[in-house]
């Protein structure tokens, strides 16, 4: 008798979980040189077959561009590799001698990874990464529409993992797909995080499953170009980054906000650089085409070309456009191209001063970018410091902003995962790295003698000696090491 379909996908999360706990359990008891060599031979496996999966990602979810995947694979599978491989995420992490406390990392045991399909393979290396560096195992559930390009990157991290020493299912991939499974997994015993990237409904679950969750949000990035810019340059900048992989990152632009003295030169750059600008008529016509009438996106013209949204609204554009900018008058259910695009499509305001571009910056943030990321090209350093006040965890200066946001520009962590703290509906308001993925453990001695029966307190800077501090460290590290602690 054959088994329901829904029942099978179940049973395979189940069984997933269970051996993801089995593999994380050994795990937990490598040496950080034992991690590290894991690592090493996880990276060299990206980096290896990174343009193999670009090429995968963009045939089964027809999204982006297969060199920009190629990119965004190498830049998860090595540049991170490098920022974190030297974190001190095993065994003691800090120890202060004058306060005698000392640090102990632990892992958080399994976590769950649900993966978008806009970033499928780029933000699994990522999110794998940083699982195995804080000791965890991670089970991921993809996308529907990028089952066959996550389960091929997820089965070759977890191949290179084992060859370098690894239990078999320390990352694993759903093969199957369902609501079901994938709330099976949200409330399975074996689970202790879930790190959910993707869409608002899928996020909003994750936290509602009564575990732990580090989720993300969409990021409506506005990009301010002030008087003082540097035109050229931040048109330059808005152009490389929305055209990026056609615009999917969430940190990419969604609208540029001219002040008004500089619009006519910003206007003529932007041509220049292979912009067109749609007419009234036309911006109709895309905006029918790729949003819905909510404000969300027809997932059929995410992450395609200017020339496809414009050969499929009927809209003539010039050879070589490189992006549509629709100049639009307000913000709101009225202006549907006001909203989150994650495709080749930017809105276009005009404002008379940085004041007035501060509070539309707000309004277009507040439908559906709070606390995500916003951009400002400015040479005023003044006015520049008036932007921090914004509601959101990244404000991008003179750099393209999906880049900046994830670290390929700019000096923050680089990460596939970024949050939008309490203001977007996060826990997590950073960029994700592995030290968001471990629990730390404190040895706390005393340094104060109370004696409350004669009402005295007094520092006892003799109570323990920092040598007998460092000899404690010493044994809870061999402790560590043998796999000991709990």
């Amino acid at each position: 008798m054959a088994i329901d379909y829904d029942l099978r996908i179940i049973q395979e999360a189940r069984d997933t979980a269970r051996k993801a706990k089995e593999a994380q359990e050994v795990l937990a008891t490598f040496s950080e040189e034992q991690i590290n060599k894991i690592l090493a031979y996880m990276s060299e496996a990206v980096v290896e077959n990174a343009r193999w999966l670009a090429k995968m990602a963009v045939d089964e979810t027809k999204y982006g561009i297969v060199e920009h995947k190629v990119i965004k694979n190498l830049f998860a599978g090595k540049d991170v590799y490098e920022y974190i491989k030297e974190l001190k995420t095993t065994g003691v992490i800090k120890e202060d001698t004058v306060n005698k406390v000392v640090e102990i990392a632990v892992p958080v045991g399994v976590i769950l990874g649900i993966i978008p399909t806009t970033n499928p393979t780029s933000t699994l290396i990522h999110n794998a990464l940083c699982a195995i560096k804080a000791g965890n195992a991670i089970v991921f559930s993809p996308h529907p529409a990028a089952i066959k390009c996550s389960c091929a990157t997820a089965q070759i991290i977890n191949e290179a993992a084992v060859k370098a020493g690894a239990p078999d299912g320390v990352v694993s991939c759903l093969s199957k797909v369902s609501m079901q499974a994938v709330n099976e997994l949200m409330h399975h015993e074996a689970i202790s995080v879930i790190v959910a990237t993707g869409g608002s409904a899928m996020v909003k679950a994750a936290y509602s499953a009564g575990k732990p969750a580090l989720g993300v949000g969409p990021g409506n990035v506005p990009a301010f170009i002030e008087r003082s810019a540097n035109i050229k340059q931040a048109v330059k900048d808005i152009i490389t980054s929305k055209t990026f992989d056609n615009g999917m990152i969430c940190a990419s632009e969604q609208a540029i906000v001219v002040d008004e003295p500089i619009k006519d030169q910003v206007i003529k750059e932007l041509k220049n650089q292979g912009a067109h600008f749609l007419n009234r008529e036309e911006t109709e016509k895309v905006s029918r085409l790729i949003m819905t009438p909510k404000g969300g996106m027809n997932p059929a013209f995410v992450g395609k070309s200017p020339d496809f949204i414009a050969n499929k609204a009927g809209v003539q554009i010039p050879a070589k456009t490189k992006i549509l900018v629709a100049p639009l008058d307000g913000y709101g259910p009225e202006y549907p191209l006001s909203h989150e695009k994650l495709t080749t499509v930017l809105g276009f305001y005009v404002v008379k001063d940085w004041h007035e571009g501060c509070l539309l910056s707000i309004e277009l943030l507040k439908l559906g970018g709070i606390g995500h990321s916003f951009a400002i090209h400015s040479q005023n350093e003044e006015i520049i410091r008036e932007f921090i006040v914004k509601p959101v965890f990244r404000i991008l200066v003179n750099t393209p902003s999906a880049l900046g946001g994830v670290g390929f520009s700019t000096g923050l962590a680089p990460s596939m995962t970024l949050g939008c703290g309490t203001w977007g509906g996060s826990s997590l308001s950073d960029n994700l790295t592995p030290l968001h993925l471990i629990n730390t453990k404190k040895l706390a001695y005393g340094t104060v003698n109370v004696d409350f029966e004669n009402n005295t307190e007094s520092t006892s800077s003799d109570m323990y000696s920092p040598d007998q501090v460092a000899e404690v460290v010493k044994q809870v590290i061999a402790r560590l090491q043998e796999g000991k602690h709990a």
